[in-house]
Parts: C-alpha cells; sequence; structure tokens
C-alpha cells in the first residue's frame, strides 16, 4: 500500500467511525451517508496537509538525498529534482541498498587494511635483509679487516655489493608496480615475433640456467612465426622475469620447457619447469607482492620477490590473462596470453 492508499484508508475509517456515530444517535441514513462524505473529504485533506507538510516533504528529500548520494553527486547537489511517488518504500528500499553497498564497501577496507599492513611488514622486512646485512661487513671492514686478511675483507665487499644490488632491485621493481598500478606506464604497442623475442631472452639466461644445471627447452615450428601486438620491452620483461623463475624454483638437472600455442584471436605462450611444485593453497596468491612459496629458500635465491606480481600487471594492461597451475612434486607452468595479429593486419 503506497502513500496516498493509506492516507485514503484512514481518512475513510474516520469518515465511518463519525458517521456510525452520527447514524445510531439520529437513525437517519441519509443523514449519516452525508456526514461520512463529509467526514471523509474533510479528514483526508487534513491528513493530506499535515503529512505533506512534516512527514512526505522531509522523506522525499531524505529520498532525493540517499539516492543522489548513490549516485556519486557532491552534497551540495544530492537534493536534485528526483521526485518519488512512494518516498517511504523507496527509501526503504534505497537505505536496504546503501547499507549493503556499506557492508561490503567496509570488508573491501579491512581486506585493505590487512593487505597494506602485511604490505608494510613484507617490504620492511625485505629492505632490513640486505641493509643488515651490508652494514655488517661494513663495519667489519671499519674494525681493521682490510689490513689483517685482504682476500677475506675483499670477499665481504662482493657479499656488501650483492646486497646493494638487491637493494636496488627492489627499489626498481616497487617503481615498476607503482608505475604501472598508477596507469603511468605508457605502453608502445606494436607488431612483432614472438618466436625471436623468446629465443632472445632465453640467450640472456643461458648463464643463469647453466649455474642451475637447468635445460632451457624451446623448440618452435622452423620457419613459423608468431606475430603479436603488444609492447616488446614489457613482453620481454615478463618473458624473463618468468623463465628466471623457473631456474630458481626449478630441480636441478631439469628442464624449463617454453611452448607457443596458437588460439582464435590470441596466442599462449607457457614456461613449465619440473620442480617442486606449488600447493593448492597458495596458487591464488602466487601473483602477490612479496609472497614467497618458500621462504627460506627464496631468499637463498635473491630477487626482489615482486617479479610475479610485475608480470600480472604487465599483462593485464595489455588486457590479457596470465595463470599458473602446479602439481607439487612435478612442477609449475605460468602461462600469458597476448594479441595475435591476424593476417591482412
Amino acid at each position: 500500500m503506497n502513500f496516498k492508499q493509506l492516507l485514503f484508508a484512514n481518512s475513510a475509517a474516520v469518515g465511518i467511525a463519525i458517521s456510525t456515530i452520527s447514524f445510531y444517535y439520529k437513525h437517519d441514513l441519509q443523514t449519516a451517508l452525508i456526514i461520512f462524505f463529509v467526514a471523509v473529504v474533510t479528514s483526508f485533506l487534513l491528513f493530506n496537509y499535515l503529512f505533506e507538510k512534516y512527514i512526505y516533504r522531509r522523506l522525499n528529500t531524505m529520498y532525493k538525498l540517499i539516492h543522489n548520494l548513490k549516485l556519486g553527486k557532491d552534497l551540495k547537489d544530492a537534493i536534485g529534482e528526483h521526485v518519488s511517488e512512494d518516498p517511504i518504500t523507496d527509501a526503504e528500499n534505497e537505505v536496504k541498498a546503501w547499507a549493503k553497498d556499506k557492508k561490503n564497501e567496509i570488508e573491501q577496507l579491512k581486506s585493505q587494511e590487512k593487505f597494506r599492513r602485511e604490505f608494510l611488514s613484507n617490504i620492511s622486512h625485505e629492505f632490513k635483509t640486505p641493509l643488515f646485512a651490508t652494514q655488517g661487513y661494513i663495519e667489519t671492514l671499519q674494525d681493521g679487516l682490510i689490513e689483517e686478511d685482504m682476500e677475506m675483507a675483499k670477499n665481504f665487499l662482493d657479499k656488501a655489493a650483492r646486497n646493494l644490488d638487491r637493494l636496488n632491485y627492489l627499489i626498481q621493481d616497487l617503481d615498476e608496480i607503482s608505475k604501472l598500478e598508477s596507469g603511468k606506464m605508457v605502453l608502445n604497442i606494436e607488431k612483432f615475433d614472438i618466436v625471436d623475442l623468446i629465443k632472445d631472452t632465453t640467450y640472456s639466461l643461458e648463464d643463469k640456467a647453466k649455474q642451475h644445471n637447468i635445460k632451457i627447452e624451446f623448440k618452435p615450428k622452423a620457419g613459423t612465426p608468431h606475430w603479436v601486438k603488444a609492447d616488446r620491452n614489457k613482453i620481454h620483461q615478463v618473458l624473463y622475469n618468468l623463465i628466471d623463475n623457473s631456474l630458481k624454483y626449478g630441480k636441478e638437472g631439469g628442464t624449463t620447457k617454453i611452448k607457443i600455442f596458437p588460439l582464435f584471436e590470441q596466442v599462449l605462450i607457457e614456461i613449465t619447469d619440473d620442480g617442486y611444485g606449488i600447493e593448492e593453497k597458495n596458487l591464488s596468491r602466487v601473483f602477490e607482492r612479496f609472497f614467497r612459496t618458500d621462504k627460506s629458500r627464496s631468499r637463498d635465491i635473491g630477487g626482489s620477490g615482486l617479479g610475479l606480481a610485475i608480470v600480472k600487471h604487465i599483462v593485464e594492461a595489455h588486457q590479457q590473462n596470465v595463470n599458473v597451475r602446479s602439481t607439487e612434486g612435478i612442477g609449475t607452468t605460468f602461462g600469458f596470453t597476448l594479441q595475435k595479429v591476424q593476417s591482412g593486419n
């Protein structure tokens, strides 16, 4: 029942009451009907005036305010021309929807707060580790190690330099993610053969593969290019990070396999290692900043802990998809898509 119907029902009830009393005392049906009609009209006009002045207009104003604020208008512009025929019901529905939105917003804020605390804790730890190590090496050298043992001093300087390199990687990767998330990173989209780019990337990682005693296997069909449209330098970074990740976590003496799968409008590139794999419960978190499935081993291996997060941001900036699947004890496969250049383009 809407506002006007409720008002009319109340007026009718008052009219019936008055006419019943009049008929009871006078036993005059015609007079009672006239009194009933006059009572209904008078009470309706009276109730309508009172409700309009003290309740209806205020409810309508409240409804317009809630409705327009939900549309994202400023507070000063929120009271617009939007009018409801049934502000009580509409305001109730708007308030329920608003409460639901606020509940979701609070949950998101709690999740973001948790993520912020974890991020600050992780970044603090990542920076402290190389800083304290470098500080220890330098203090030892200052205490006279250079005069006592030149070879040991050189070793300490090398270790300090490696830790400073790690700090530099951290800062560069954080800057990269910041630019990607803020949209300041401009993509230079061009047409290129992904086969050539994979070959260039694997060549630059050959020495690292030998250090880990891992073979990089890439066997494209001879004379068959796969043309894609993307930012070549950024996709080189994606390939480098994923192949480098497979070398870090692959099995010593194992193989990293790179494969290309042409799809209808896309090209799928997959990098597979035969390492220890990732637990299923951790698969959804591997692209998070600083997330490490094996923290102790990851620290020994090095790196910023941001490589996979950067991969995700770059691929999604191209409006493409990146995914991971893994089986413990068998290995892990990372895959991402790129826009394929159609024939004639």
